[in-house]
């Protein structure tokens, strides 16, 4: 994802690998009818997923400051008359929106 934090890419890669690791030992548990071994692989999953869905919201969190601020600075821009301000206040704008939109 273009927009995410490196810390963030980590998490939720972490997060994936946790959730396969979970669908597997919940799997084995099954097969080998190990009710035990099979709770705890859905436990595991639940909290990969959980880790993923914190990373998108610490994007989405990100994103949506940045839209604020963008559009803060396009004001300034309007209210001043500086055109290069207000384009980097929509560019910055844009770029929130987007980072909130790729980590739904």
């Amino acid at each position: 994802m273009l927009f995410n934090t490196a810390e963030n890419k980590k998490q939720q890669a972490n997060g994936r690998k946790e959730e396969v690791k979970g669908w597997i030992q919940e799997n084995v548990g099954k097969l080998t009818h190990n009710r035990e071994r099979e709770l705890e692989g859905h436990i595991r999953q639940i909290k990969g997923e959980t880790m993923q869905e914190h990373a998108k919201a610490n994007e989405r969190t990100k994103g949506a400051i940045e839209e604020v601020t963008g559009a803060i600075k396009h004001g300034c821009g309007h209210l001043l008359g500086n055109k290069q301000m207000q384009m980097e206040g929509t560019i910055k704008e844009k770029t929130g929106q987007a980072r909130q939109k790729l980590n739904k």
